[in-house]
């Protein structure tokens, strides 16, 4: 059993912070009344900083279920994407909260309400573009996974 490849990985994080800019972006915009350049240097940094952090947490995610149940990500029940979605969100808070107060000039209080309403929106596309990916794009098995060693 393997995980995804590296390749494998960028390629569905990048597709995810695309696809979650392409919706989030216009709506912050329209409803924060800011202009399309900081909004656009907003979401940029805040999907950089995710784009580095996702791909180290799904990693992890994948090898900790991966240990502990023996499945690959793609044969995930569903109680379990609910728990993978969810915790990733959670996580991203630490590293979009300061971008929000410094970058989108909001306060404390504000830049948190922000991120919870951009966190229960990513966990709800999370869960529907991860189970969407790993229909269409199934973990292959490539070679075995030998305890101890990384892959």
């Amino acid at each position: 059993m393997t995980l995804r490849i590296p390749r494998e990985r960028l390629f569905q994080t990048v597709a995810f912070e695309t696809g979650g800019l392409i919706m989030i972006a216009p709506l912050y915009a329209l409803f924060m009344g800011q202009g399309s350049g900081e909004t656009l240097v907003l979401f940029a940094t805040l999907s950089a900083a995710v784009m580095v952090w996702s791909p180290l947490y799904n990693t992890l995610f994948d090898w900790a279920d991966l240990r502990l149940s023996g499945r690959l990500a793609s044969e995930r029940p569903h109680r379990w994407r609910i728990v993978h979605a969810l915790l990733h969100e959670v996580t991203t808070v630490v590293v979009t909260l300061p971008l929000l107060i410094w970058l989108g000039g909001h306060s404390w209080q504000a830049a948190l309400a922000l991120d919870l309403a951009l966190t229960l929106f990513y966990a709800a596309y999370a869960y529907l573009f991860h189970l969407a990916y790993d229909h269409l794009r199934p973990v292959t098995l490539r070679h075995p996974l030998v305890a101890g060693s990384a892959s």
